[in-house]
């Protein structure tokens, strides 16, 4: 049975979206990071990045949260949660599914961790710029999703689930993701899903909206 680690609203979270979709039985560690349970020796032994999620699966360890997305669908393919290998469309799931954690979540990272990137004294202006950068990767995606229930094709993939949780993080910036006029409601149809509101259950999530 395939255990994920996570920490609550974290990289981990369209993992577990996608473990929720599968339906088989999966394990849930959820780390406390305000004790520094990520750093743990034991964690470390796992991840020595220290960082969410993990996923264990049989003899297997896998870390990255885009990665453990290709592995499940890859592994469950009945659930459908990718478009078939050597397809148009799962050349455009890949190109989205790379954008979102290369381009996206690598400026998240400017937005909430300034003090890694610049001095102190400029942190505030780094995120403003983050924001800038953000609000037109979104802007790019909203675009996409005229029109559109889906990111790609006519049914849930993990590039939704991905989407969701890089746009989710948005919601306590001065502009979010879900003001867009056609990502707004697409989100929203994301939120309601049973295995999106089960996840929001498990790890204690305030909602999007």
């Amino acid at each position: 049975m395939p255990t994920l680690y996570l920490i609550p609203s974290s990289a981990a979270m369209a993992p577990h979206i996608l473990l929720r979709e599968i339906g088989a039985p999966f394990e849930l560690v959820v780390l406390d990071k305000t004790r520094g349970e990520h750093q743990s020796p034991e964690y470390l032994r796992l991840n020595p990045n220290g960082r969410v999620p993990t996923l264990v699966d049989g003899d297997l360890v896998i870390f990255e949260s885009a990665a453990i997305c290709l592995h499940l669908v890859d592994t469950h393919r009945h659930a459908r949660l990718a478009p078939p290998a050597g397809t148009p469309e799962r050349a455009r799931f890949t190109q989205w599914l790379v954008y979102l954690t290369n381009t996206v979540q690598a400026d998240m990272m400017l937005y909430f961790y300034p003090e890694r990137f610049a001095p102190a004294e400029v942190a505030e202006r780094v995120k403003a710029m983050a924001v800038d950068r953000l609000m037109g990767q979104f802007g790019l995606l909203d675009n996409e999703l005229e029109g559109r229930e889906f990111l790609v094709g006519h049914h849930f993939t993990a590039a939704d689930a991905y989407l969701f949780m890089v746009a989710r993080w948005t919601r306590h910036m001065p502009r979010k993701a879900r003001d867009l006029p056609h990502l707004g409601p697409y989100l929203a149809r994301i939120q309601a899903r049973p295995s999106v509101q089960a996840v929001y259950a498990a790890e204690g999530c305030e909602s999007f909206y």
